[in-house]
């Protein structure tokens, strides 16, 4: 139980220090001591489900973001139809990268799945994208929470972004049920430098990748994507 409650407490410090507020400022969000807070961050004391509540919404973030999640987790997906979709079977974290031609720089994205089935072939998950540290992946840019739904050739990842709800972003993955280690996919939204609708390939996968020239060629839109742009009048990610 201490673990856990040093886990939450290292959450709490983790998004509040996102929101760029003080041990003081939140607080006075929550009429709790500076002490207290303190003691909380250090997992010194368990919080009450109340006082967890309290934090995650003077934080603006959900309640599922602040719990503690064993590494070892996994998760058995399946389709409405019983088929399991290989790419994510066993797994309850795993990335996605893609290319801003804006930044000229990857943005590398973590995906926490924070409830097993919702319902039928649904699972809570939440989206942290363009971070700095991946030991700290969840103070980033955007962040997005929404579901992901598995059928039996395609997986759709559905999200709202948490600061700006009227942001809903998609990611669809064809063939999801194929053994591999990475799955291509195409992200589809509006972005807000400028504002516009996007959309763009990015590669999925089960473990982190190094970030090198050969990604960056990889994530790029090529001359194949070029060509059948033209021929279909659709961009495509295959």
């Amino acid at each position: 139980m201490e673990n856990i409650s040093q886990e939450i407490g290292l959450n709490i410090r983790r998004f509040r220090k996102m929101r760029k507020l003080t041990i003081e400022d939140l607080a006075n969000k929550i009429s709790k001591s500076k002490a207290t807070i303190s003691k909380y961050e250090k997992g010194e004391i368990i919080l009450d489900v109340v006082s967890l509540y309290q934090i995650a919404d003077a934080l603006k973030i959900n309640v599922e973001q602040l719990l503690y999640y064993s590494p070892k987790r996994s998760i058995n997906f399946i389709s409405p139809s019983g088929k399991k979709p290989a790419f994510f079977n066993g797994v309850s974290h795993f990335y996605s990268y893609l290319f801003d031609g804006r930044a000229n720089k990857i943005m590398r994205c973590t995906f926490d799945i924070l409830t097993e089935e919702v319902e039928n072939s649904k699972y809570k998950i939440i989206m942290y994208m363009n971070f700095k540290d991946y030991n700290n992946y969840q103070i980033c840019e955007n962040t997005y929470l929404g579901y992901m739904e598995h059928y039996d050739a395609l997986t759709n990842i559905l999200m709202r972004n948490q600061d700006t709800p009227m942001e809903q972003v998609t990611a669809s993955i064809l063939a999801s049920f194929l053994e591999s280690d990475t799955k291509w996919g195409l992200f589809f939204g509006i972005s807000s430098r400028p504002m516009m609708p996007i959309a763009v390939k990015m590669l999925f996968s089960r473990k982190k990748l190094t970030e090198n020239q050969e990604l960056i060629e990889k994530l790029k839109i090529s001359k194949e994507d070029i060509r059948l742009l033209k021929i279909y009048n659709m961009l495509s990610a295959t």
